[in-house]
């Protein structure tokens, strides 16, 4: 997986409120078109998420995957795929920086399939689910303000 796709969006809220919606899985079918169901399925000792099971029906993926995440402090979060019917592989990142009065929020994703598809459909589908989320992740963090 050597390409991915980069995007970022300022929303008008401080990182703690913005990271606090990204950990609130069990909202994600909320606000994440397509997303279907989510369940944490593992935690560590202390309670951090570490393992989250998905259904998303966003065309063209459509699949059921385990995810495992990774903090890094408290503004950097990233996960990689654990198991997948459609996805192989699936790596992305969410990144906060302080600006001005709200926060930068950066998401990286890059997804593999277990079908032939063209690079730049991949990448295509990767921008539509980068945009997306970050549209919604705005929309939720501002709007539950």
């Amino acid at each position: 997986m050597a390409d991915q796709t980069t995007s970022s969006i300022v929303i008008d809220a401080p990182a703690a409120e913005v990271m606090a919606v990204i950990a609130d899985f069990e909202s994600y079918p909320q606000w994440v078109q397509g997303m279907k169901r989510v369940e944490v399925v593992a935690r560590s000792d202390d309670g951090t998420v570490e393992q989250v099971a998905f259904d998303l029906e966003a065309m063209p993926i459509k699949d059921s995957y385990t995810l495992a995440y990774d903090w890094h402090g408290q503004d950097d979060v990233s996960w990689h795929l654990v198991e997948g019917r459609m996805l192989s592989a699936m790596e992305g990142s969410y990144q906060l920086r302080p600006v001005g009065v709200g926060t930068e929020v950066t998401y990286r994703l890059e997804v593999d399939v277990s079908i032939p598809m063209i690079g730049m459909l991949k990448r295509r589908a990767e921008k539509v689910i980068v945009d997306t989320a970050l549209k919604g992740l705005k929309k939720r963090v501002e709007t539950s303000r």
